[in-house]
Order: structure tokens, then C-alpha cells, then sequence
């Protein structure tokens, strides 16, 4: 497995629909951002889309991996990867939005992540289709956030 940094255009949008359903809001942070990927036998099999919102904190818009590689660790080593490449941009900070129940809170609280606050209604405001998961709707959103210690 291979972590590096690549361009934007390298990444799949099929890739990055697996966790975020809206091609328009793929589009919105796609510019300027920081893409990170995963690479198996030279093929992209994960990517971490993140980008710099304040001068010392940056935000993660996207993390996913093609189905068939999940659950192998993969998006643990990237994550990893990413943040550490973050703290390289002289990053203090590094925040990201996820539903408020499901895998992913625990996935993110796994890595050091911890809550900030809910925003109302987020997934109902910005995602014209409901999204579902394991039979419940997202509706509001968690604001997730980890700090660098120097």
C-alpha cells in the first residue's frame, strides 16, 4: 500500500460519491484542496479530500474507499496518512462534518477525533435526496475536530 498526494483530477468521482452522494458538492471543494490517496498495485483504492478553511485549520471533505477494500485498514492508514501530512502544512487544527450516528463517528472518535457541536438539519439542507443508513435518516450533522499536539 502506497499513501501519497495527488492532483484533484486523479481521483475518481466514483470514489468520492461512496461518501458523499452529491456531485455538486464534490465540485464545491474540489478546488485548492489537498487529494491524498491510497494506492493498491498502482490503482487509486482510496482518497481523502481535504482543504485549508483558516490559516492554521483545515477541514476534511471527503474520505472513502471502493467497497471491496474496506474494513482492511485502509482508510485508518490513509487517515492517518492525511492528518500527518496536514500537520506538515503547519496545520493546528482539522475539523470535518459526519452524520450523528453510524460507523463513521465511531471510525473518526477511534482516531482522536472529538465532538464540537451539531448543526441542525444539515443533511436535510444540503443533500437533495434523503440518506440513509442502516434504515434511519441523516438529518443533522456532527462538526468532529482533532488538534496537533507539538
Amino acid at each position: 500500500m502506497d499513501y501519497l498526494e495527488v492532483n484533484a483530477s486523479a481521483v475518481p468521482i466514483q470514489l468520492l460519491l461512496e461518501a458523499d452522494p452529491s456531485e455538486q458538492n464534490i465540485a464545491s471543494y474540489l478546488d485548492g484542496a489537498w487529494c491524498f490517496a491510497a494506492k493498491l498495485d498502482g490503482k487509486i483504492a482510496g482518497a481523502c479530500v481535504a482543504k485549508a478553511i483558516s490559516n492554521n485549520t483545515a477541514e476534511i471533505f471527503n474520505i472513502a474507499v471502493y467497497p471491496q477494500f474496506q474494513q482492511q485498514g485502509l482508510g485508518s492508514g490513509l487517515l492517518r496518512f492525511a492528518l500527518g501530512e496536514l500537520k506538515n502544512k503547519n496545520m493546528q487544527r482539522v475539523e470535518l462534518s459526519t452524520g450523528t450516528f453510524g460507523y463513521q463517528l465511531t471510525y473518526y472518535q477511534r482516531h482522536g477525533f472529538r465532538v464540537d457541536r451539531v448543526v441542525k438539519n444539515h443533511f436535510l439542507d444540503h443533500y437533495p435526496e434523503p440518506i440513509f443508513e442502516n434504515g434511519m435518516q441523516h438529518q443533522d450533522a456532527l462538526r468532529l475536530y482533532v488538534v496537533f499536539k507539538w
